[in-house]
């Protein structure tokens, strides 16, 4: 008899297990959609882009920078 590797072994494991389902595959379902709505949907309507919004093209990282030393300054003053 030969042995397996760990990740053939692991896959056996998992393959197994989602064969026997009923209720699981429903309930993998039911995550996948919610993480769709998630990070597709959500995503697109409630985190805008805002570094795309305010830097100009190729000047992203120096807005950044910039933002991170008001920031700071803020905090310090405070």
């Amino acid at each position: 008899m030969k042995k397996a590797g760990f990740f053939h072994r692991a896959f056996d494991l998992y393959y197994e297990g989602f064969k026997g389902m009923t209720l699981g595959r429903t309930l993998w379902l039911v995550i996948l959609i919610k993480l769709f709505i998630i990070f597709a949907i959500l995503r697109v309507f409630f985190f805008p882009n805002y570094i795309k919004q305010h830097a100009g093209e190729g000047k992203e990282a120096d807005f950044v920078g910039q933002q991170m030393v008001e920031r700071q300054i803020e905090d310090i003053n405070n």
